[in-house]
């Protein structure tokens, strides 16, 4: 398990020197972590914020091979994500699944187009198929999905494909890394590239952010994995380096589960500007998205555009049957995706690969960006490939690819919410039976308990509410209504684990509730009142 105090402790030495320091605490850095301890490597990781703070916490929540992708006859990217999710679903079962997804076509021909490229799909994923896609007619696609459109409706396709929870993924893969001896640290931000003699990147210098002290800290090489942040590392090496990537903001709103009715998915293949939309149910609610958006700005908390907020509410109007309205959203959420590509006059998100881009500097910087949640555990192994080389360590291959992350079980119950948990689920039940105070309810309308929080802040290194209410429990994710009110009652539990004052807690409570607003839809937006005070 983790514990932010005893991983300090293994800063201590200033002579020591780690084989790689990760800068960048997302999917890839935590994969990078994680497959480099696993060869037995010194790992030290180190995330400015919490990990999965950023892009990795608020994706569409898919392990997919990209459908759009093949249709736009990127096979390699296709194979490589269709094997990766494949090996996913085989190592992280507790947190993924084999979800169904029904496109609905309005022309026959369409139909046809749709069900000869899907049967392509999965074809390409060979022995990590999840199953056949099928060609329905009408009244079966009615019958699938019964939320759909039915006016002009022809038929449809059904295929399968992954579904995660990607900020729990996270906290696990960093779990697992931690268990093979990493050092892992949020809340510690990288201020400066330490050179040696030759020039050559030797270390860094970083600041505990929570005790406000600073460290200088040794590696034989350096990488940096810090997704839509890469360039504002390059430019501590270098002021004149050129950027390596385009951030592309996607959003997502979230709505009560009855907007889809069945089990299936809905995949929207065509839209207004020519992109994809998904609607997918996810911990008893929908998410319907995403966008994209090209900006110039990259921030870790991203707010959605309005026209993107516009876009959703009228392409999912157009396929469901209950029209989605502003006052329906429980939550919504941005992120920024790291595009592969430098800046420059096209402004197409089309054009641009989603394929991960590996480049070692002049000074030995080891960058990684690009990719997606399917293919972080290829894009570790590619980027502790070429870090050995840059540091010169003794090469070990890679085992990640059949290794079971944390929480792996295959007693996989999705319709009870402490699966997400795993095989640590019986050991949050253990607590509950110590102290029975545990076992209540944090909101009324959920399932969520105190037991787990307490959990979150001894075993998975939450430091603050939006630690637990956005990426251990993901309740800010889907109904921010709620997490504003389960938020009192958090700081309280977090301060008696972390040994917080009254200050801190109010701090904490006027944070949370002005980051919570932000979830909110502008025309929804109420005021909250807590009581900050002891009772």
């Amino acid at each position: 398990m983790m514990n932010r105090e005893k991983m300090l402790l293994q800063l201590g030495h200033e002579q020591h020197v780690w084989d790689m320091i990760v800068i960048g605490g997302g999917a890839t850095g935590l994969g990078i972590a994680m497959d480099a301890s696993l060869r037995g490597y010194n790992v030290l990781l180190l995330e400015q914020s919490d990990f999965a703070k950023g892009t990795s916490s608020r994706s569409t929540k898919l392990v997919h091979g990209g459908v759009r992708y093949l249709a736009q006859g990127d096979i390699l990217l296709v194979l490589e994500a269709l094997k990766e999710r494949g090996l996913l679903l085989q190592n992280a079962p507790h947190l993924t699944r084999n979800q169904t997804f029904v496109i609905p076509s309005y022309s026959w021909w369409e139909g046809l187009f749709y069900f000869t490229g899907l049967t392509l799909y999965d074809l390409l994923a060979g022995k990590l198929s999840l199953g056949s896609s099928t060609y329905l007619g009408r009244e079966k696609t009615i019958s699938a999905h019964p939320s759909i459109n039915r006016q002009g409706l022809k038929g449809g396709v059904i295929y399968h494909d992954g579904q995660f929870d990607d900020a729990r993924l996270a906290i696990n893969v960093a779990q697992s890394a931690a268990e093979n001896g990493a050092c892992l640290l949020n809340y510690m931000k990288v201020t400066s590239l330490v050179k040696n003699r030759d020039g050559k990147i030797s270390g860094v210098n970083a600041l505990d952010l929570e005790h406000d002290t600073s460290y200088t800290l040794q590696a034989k090489v350096v990488i940096n994995a810090t997704g839509v942040f890469v360039d504002d590392i390059l430019k501590m090496e270098n002021d004149h380096a050129k950027p390596m990537v385009r951030a592309s903001q996607g959003i997502h709103l979230v709505f009560e589960r009855s907007f889809l009715s069945g089990g299936h998915a809905l995949m929207i293949p065509k839209t207004s500007d020519g992109r994809v939309l998904f609607a997918v149910p996810w911990h008893d609610k929908i998410v319907i998205g995403t966008t994209d958006t090209l900006v110039d700005h990259t921030s870790l908390e991203p707010h959605a555009l309005e026209q993107e907020i516009a876009f959703i509410l009228d392409t999912a109007g157009q396929y469901l049957d209950r029209k989605p309205t502003r006052a329906d959203v429980l939550s919504v959420f941005a992120g920024l995706r790291p595009l592969a590509a430098p800046k420059g006059k096209n402004k197409s998100t089309k054009e641009i690969s989603r394929s991960h881009k590996l480049m070692v500097s002049s000074a030995g910087l080891v960058t990684i960006t690009g990719g997606k949640w399917t293919t972080f555990r290829k894009m570790a192994e590619d980027t502790v490939n070429t870090a050995i080389k840059t540091g010169g360590l003794v090469y070990v291959p890679c085992s990640t690819h059949h290794h079971s992350i944390h929480g792996h079980t295959s007693m996989s119950d999705h319709s009870n919410h402490l699966s997400m948990y795993g095989s640590d689920a019986a050991a949050i039940l253990e607590l509950i039976k110590s102290e029975l105070a545990l076992a209540e309810c944090l909101h009324p309308s959920y399932e969520y308990v105190k037991a787990e929080i307490v959990w979150a802040a001894r075993h998975e290194m939450a430091r603050t509410i939006e630690d637990v209410l956005a990426r251990r429990i993901r309740i800010l994710f889907l109904d921010a209504r709620a997490a504003i009110a389960m938020a009192p009652e958090v700081a309280q539990l977090l301060a008696i684990e972390l040994n917080r004052d009254q200050q801190w807690i109010d701090d904490q409570l006027k944070s949370f509730v002005e980051l919570a607003k932000g979830f909110l839809l502008a025309s929804n937006e109420e005021s909250f009142t807590l009581n900050l005070t002891h009772e």
